[in-house]
């Protein structure tokens, strides 16, 4: 057996910069490079590795753990999970950084492999600056905390367990059904250690995602139970997009006339102008999709999870006969809200689907005109709603019609968090496919501009936006600094409410009369957060990033510098001024949030009974 001597860290490269993935015969390297920052915990190791034997591994410069390992989850979120980079931080606090970008990734289903500093796995300098002690149990280290929001982990303690860890993470990131974040801890010992590696494990290695077929008998139940029913609803989840089934699903709905809703990661699943696409569902979907969805007996979600926001709080579907066909490649998603499970990949499944209805003649009972008629009312709302004015201000509605009617068909919006995703999935009309990139299964805030990167790297010739609030653009911004260092230009939409509306919102709906989520200065009389806001100049800070800014305060002005920021060669940011509360309302939908039962005001106590009124009609389990 040939071997070759190299240290655990230059074997992973390598190993890694040998992974492939094919997808209906299209092969694609699979590994396209590594965002790194460098400490004590890796950059003798890894960081020797990149230097100087990086094979075509592309080594990106982070800002902040988290905020490169967001743009490494939207990197494969873009590119339909056929494409990762990893990222590699010391030990301690820099990999503890990275945990709430593996738990949205995890959540989001996207792989993202983590390659986090570790202590020393001799033990001979213990304590190692930044390492953590726990006096009843000696191996527990920072890494661990990786363990709840991994699809798989590892603690690499002698190289030779590189071999079997690293074949299982490529099992993990390429597995349609399982993937996630795979975090590998690397003790900075271990990762100078060298080892005389077989030839083989270096070797050129295709992982083939072959199409999960359903059983016969799985595909017979679900035409048995389609035929059954007058008005099915498709919802459409991020697993259509990511098996690339959009097309099969517009022939689909078009073929048996079934109407189709979508989740926020499937919002872009069928054009926006399709006679049949009713638009969000849920909690932050809009008229259309949720009166349907009240109506229906059959739910095929397609690719869905069913968060709480797409189900309203398992309240959206009231029929009494409704059932549940649970089309997905995950058993645990396939199984939810007692559906009928149809567990497979789901272009294939909606083609035997399709294959068998046809025979049985279906075609399902909706009237002439009835879903025009619904489409026909929410298009006229969001016509109202991007053409809204104020005399006070500009409102956020109004704001999202500028951008939407003036940037680039093929441009691709990233957002995640606060009161722009309710607004997006019920408003946004999406110009072409992969135009519509939202992380909400985490709703991570700060992931907006690192995400944009991400989407930025991913994407050649298409103009990407980050639409952010001010209150996750100050968590998060950094990688804004690395857009302009590798040259990939994004531009940020900031809407700058003075603080965190979308939670402002829920908390006054809910019997509040307001507190903690502005940012105003603290009041000596009252002690609370009730003075004037805060006069943050954004523009000017973007300008000493190094960014173009500009700043824009009513349609035309915005308009105007939506056409200069496109002109520009180098990320740029506009500053949009926009009327806290101007965001959209929930459109025939409710979510259930716990308001407390005992409370000094009666406005909480009555929300609080309002609640539970509506608890009761909603599904229990």
């Amino acid at each position: 057996m040939s071997t070759i001597r190299l240290t655990m860290a230059q074997a992973l490269l390598k190993f890694l910069d040998q992974q492939y993935i094919s997808i209906d015969g299209v092969e694609t390297k699979f590994v396209a490079g590594v965002m790194g920052i460098f400490g004590h915990g890796n950059v003798t190791g890894i960081g020797e590795a990149l230097e100087r034997s990086p094979g075509s591994l592309v080594f990106v410069q982070g800002k902040n753990e988290q905020g490169m390992a967001h743009a490494a989850t939207a990197y494969a979120k873009q590119l339909n999970r056929t494409s990762i980079y990893a990222c590699t931080t010391s030990i301690g606090p820099g990999a503890l950084n990275m945990v709430t970008a593996a738990g949205t990734a995890t959540v989001n289903r996207i792989p993202l492999l983590l390659l986090p500093g570790d202590n020393f796995a001799s033990r001979q300098p213990d304590p190692v600056l930044q390492q953590l002690e726990a006096g009843h149990d000696y191996t527990i280290a920072a890494t661990d905390c990786f363990k709840p929001v991994s699809k798989y982990w590892d603690r690499i303690v002698r190289p030779e367990q590189l071999m079997s860890a690293a074949l299982q993470a490529m099992r993990v990131l390429t597995d349609p059904a399982d993937t996630g974040t795979v975090t590998l801890a690397l003790p900075q010992d271990v990762q100078a250690e060298a080892y005389a590696y077989p030839v083989s494990f270096f070797e050129k290695r295709v992982h083939v995602v072959d199409r999960q077929q359903p059983s016969t008998e799985a595909v017979k139940r679900a035409i048995e139970l389609i035929s059954t029913k007058r008005k099915p609803l498709i919802i459409a989840g991020g697993g259509v997009q990511y098996s690339f089934a959009t097309e099969a699903l517009a022939a689909f709905a078009e073929t048996f006339s079934i109407p189709v809703a979508e989740t926020q990661a499937g919002k872009g699943s069928l054009p926006w102008k399709h006679p049949l696409n009713v638009g969000g569902i849920g909690v932050t979907g809009g008229l259309a999709a949720n009166k349907l969805a009240k109506e229906a007996d059959l739910i095929i979600g397609v690719g869905t999870r069913y968060s709480d926001f797409t189900t309203s709080s398992k309240s959206a579907f009231p029929h009494q006969d409704v059932q549940f066909l649970n089309i997905n490649i995950n058993r645990m998603d396939a199984a939810k809200l007692e559906g009928t499970a149809l567990v497979g990949d789901a272009k294939e499944a909606i083609r035997l689907l399709a294959e068998g209805l046809a025979e049985a003649g279906y075609v399902s009972a909706y009237k002439d005109g009835e879903i025009a008629g619904v489409n026909a009312e929410w298009n006229a709302e969001v016509d109202r709603l991007y053409t809204l004015e104020r005399e006070d201000g500009f409102a956020q509605t109004r704001a999202l019609g500028v951008i939407n009617e003036t940037i680039d068909e093929d441009a691709v919006i990233v957002c995640a968090a606060g009161s722009l995703p309710g607004d997006l999935q019920r408003l946004w009309r999406v110009g072409s496919p992969g135009g519509y990139h939202m992380e909400y299964g985490f709703s991570c805030m700060g992931y907006e501009v690192s995400g944009a990167f991400g989407a930025a790297l991913a994407e050649q010739g298409r103009e990407v936006y980050a639409l952010v609030g001010d209150g996750s653009y100050l968590m998060l911004h950094s990688e804004l600094v690395t857009s302009l260092q590798e040259g990939r230009k994004l531009t940020v939409l900031l809407f700058d409410n003075h603080g965190y509306q979308c939670i402002h919102n829920l908390q006054r709906g809910h019997g509040s009369d307001g507190f903690g989520n502005e940012f105003r200065y603290r009041e000596s009389e009252t002690g609370h957060y009730t003075g004037g806001p805060l006069p943050i100049d954004f523009t000017a800070h973007a300008r000493s990033l190094g960014l173009a800014s500009y700043k824009a305060s009513n349609a035309e002005e915005l308009r105007q510098a939506l056409k200069q920021a496109k002109a520009e060669t180098r990320s740029t940011l506009i500053e949009i001024p926009v009327l806290a509360g101007t965001n959209t309302g929930g459109y025939e939908s409710w979510w259930n949030v716990g308001v407390p039962a005992v409370s000094e005001s009666e406005k909480v106590v009555a929300a609080h009974e309002e609640m539970s009124k509506k608890l009761a009609q909603a599904k229990p389990y």
